[in-house]
């Protein structure tokens, strides 16, 4: 889920007067660790024209709308899936096996869950930030889309749905020619899984998705429950099956099938996340009323993490970036907060309630998009009303050579001076645009213009969905690497 962030109406497409003074930082050394010493040298530049976007519009949107890196992933998945089925088409001499249906599921299931689990999605992560800035940018720029692996937890979810449906017709069909009871049991099942599945899916259709999120979540969580818990009453009965056909026991049939080991994995991925909830105390530093700061004191956090709070469990989970908590004394962490807006039910009782409580928190600390802002030697952030809370932590970082761009209205009495203090500690120059008095800005010509003083090598956003497409469609049509949050992933 992406962080909670204020509702920025749309931006003038005219082009605004800058009436501040541009100045640039430079890296003046060699150094390329990321803790090396970095010296600011201060460059004043007139106002940048905005070049014209490359190639047509029809070309334009399919490359940077229609065939995200999102969506290929989500292809990628499809074909390779329908690769294997004509593979088995083929070798069964046009009738595909009920067994090698169930394995193909059970296979696509765990690629499906391993991309939800945090560890994993940290070793993604983390693998990739290795890249040395030596590395041409062509190559950086595409691993910095590693955060677009939601297209693997659908493009496998869907493709296990398909492969569990094959699946489960095959079954009715041989419990039609052979009305054994554990035929029948083990027929029942995979249409329960199937019903879950088929369930899963409409609900997390992005229309449906976004006007019935709590219900969306509701029914993805309690549908995968009951699938997973139909999965290995179905499995162990096909263990049967499978035993009764080779004159073996159970355990033997399990230990010998892909789809055991693979529902083991995908069980255990789900146990490491709700074995992990707890119920932590909260201190608020409310903001104004239409922000707050929730502290937490129990744990350290470092920079670039995420993590899910809630106050319905069983219901609803929030995601929102952590930012460091440094004790001014003795420069240790001791703790992390989240900067929560006003965005919705959870986030207004959050704002309205300025007393110690209780909040639950579940699974691992997650890396988001930003941690990917490794990658590269020099960037843009840009943020508009509460986004600057998730960039706070990458700010408190220090580790990559940033100008940033926050648009919002009344930064100081909205997120108080200390939110807008860590950023002009980030960066002397920020451009903070407040709305109330200048009005929106031209988002995208505001942000290449920075781009050109810095010499930057990509453009992160933190924002709501109209801007952040606005800016990143903005930025790639120019040919400068962008990024932000995936809403429908």
């Amino acid at each position: 889920m992406s962080p909670q962030l204020e509702t920025v109406p749309s931006l003038t497409e005219s082009t605004s007067e800058l009436s501040l003074q541009r100045v640039s930082h430079y890296e003046t050394n060699n150094q390329e660790s990321l803790g090396g010493k970095i010296e600011n040298v201060s460059v004043t530049l007139p106002p940048v024209t905005l070049p014209d976007q490359k190639g047509s519009e029809m070309t334009r949107d399919l490359r940077y709308k229609h065939a995200s890196t999102y969506r290929r992933i989500f292809a990628f998945i499809f074909i390779s899936n329908l690769a294997v089925f004509i593979a088995l088409l083929v070798t069964s001499q046009g009738t595909i096996l009920s067994r090698d249906a169930a394995s193909a599921a059970s296979a696509n299931l765990m690629v499906c869950i391993l991309f939800r689990q945090e560890e994993f999605v940290n070793l993604c992560y983390e693998i990739v930030v290795l890249a040395p800035h030596s590395w041409p940018l062509s190559i950086r720029k595409r691993l910095a889309k590693v955060f677009h692996y939601g297209g693997f937890h659908n493009g496998a979810g869907v493709a296990a749905t398909a492969w569990y449906m094959a699946y489960t017709i095959l079954a009715t069909q041989e419990w039609a020619a052979d009305r054994k009871e554990y035929r029948l049991v083990n027929m029942i099942t995979g249409w329960i899984v199937v019903a879950m599945f088929l369930v899963i899916l409409i609900a997390a259709y992005p229309s449906i998705r976004r006007k019935f999120h709590d219900h969306f979540e509701a029914f993805h969580r309690f549908a995968g429950w009951v699938s997973l818990l139909a999965f290995w009453v179905h499995n162990i009965v096909s263990a049967r099956v499978t035993a009764h056909e080779w004159n073996k026991s159970i355990a033997y049939a399990l230990v010998r099938s892909p789809n055991f080991w693979c529902i083991c994995v995908t069980t255990s991925c789900t146990i490491a996340s709700w074995s992990r909830l707890r119920r932590r105390v909260v201190y608020p530093e409310k903001l104004s009323d239409h922000a707050t700061r929730l502290h937490f004191k129990y744990r350290g956090m470092k920079p670039f993490y995420g993590l899910k709070i809630s106050d319905k469990p069983i219901a609803e989970w929030h995601a929102f970036a952590t930012i460091p908590d440094i004790e001014p004394e003795s420069g240790k962490v001791e703790g992390f907060s989240v900067v929560v807006s006003n965005a919705g039910d959870f986030t207004k009782k959050q704002i309205m309630n300025d007393s110690e409580r209780k909040l639950w928190v579940r699974g691992a600390p997650l890396h988001g998009l930003l941690y990917t802002s490794k990658l590269f030697r020099r960037i843009v952030i840009v943020a508009t009303g509460s986004g600057i809370g998730p960039c706070l932590s990458l700010l408190h970082a220090d580790e990559t050579p940033r100008r940033v761009l926050w648009s919002t209205r009344d930064p100081e009495k909205t997120y108080g001076p200390t939110v807008v203090g860590a950023v002009q500690r980030a960066d002397p120059n920020a451009v903070i645009w407040n709305t109330t008095e200048r009005g929106y800005p031209d988002i995208v010509r505001e942000t290449y213009q920075l781009v050109v003083e810095s010499d930057a090598e990509a453009v992160y956003i933190i924002s709501n969905p109209k801007v952040t497409e606005k800016v990143v469609f903005g930025m790639q049509t120019r040919g400068v690497p962008a990024y932000g949050a995936i809403f429908d992933s």
